[in-house]
């Protein structure tokens, strides 16, 4: 019987979202006050969650304490009190929407997961507007 474990993290960053191809009236009519020219910033809240099998010697399905780290170290590390768009690479020629963004941090993680259990990202940009990845 498979079982889903989540660790819950958060971390700030400021973005900006337009695209480059359009000019600055177009990228307010499509993203109104979210394409400031000067950034703007969400306090993000991340669940990651992992379903699986419980290991019949350790009782877990995965050591939370080792999600704790992963989550630490391949995604907080990376992202906290940074600018999306200028400080993070991946998001050099796309545009951070939480939707980019929540596909980045599971890429991120999926690397560092074992294989056999199921991997799902939860991004609130706000508490009512998140996105779920999985795949």
């Amino acid at each position: 019987m498979a079982v889903t474990v989540s660790r819950k993290a958060h971390f700030n960053a400021a973005h900006r979202l337009y695209n480059k191809s359009w000019s600055d009236a177009k990228n307010y009519e499509v993203f109104g006050k979210c394409s400031n020219p000067n950034y703007h910033g969400h306090n993000y809240e991340l669940i990651v969650s992992l379903t699986g099998e419980i290991d019949e010697n350790t009782g877990y399905v995965f050591d939370m304490k080792l999600l704790k780290d992963i989550i630490y170290n391949h995604v907080e590390k990376k992202l906290d009190h940074k600018n999306l768009n200028l400080d993070v690479s991946y998001f050099e020629n796309i545009i951070p929407t939480a939707e980019h963004i929540v596909m980045y941090i599971w890429e991120l993680l999926r690397n560092e997961i074992p294989k056999h259990l199921k991997l799902e990202v939860t991004l609130y940009e706000t508490p009512r507007n998140f996105v779920t990845y999985s795949a």
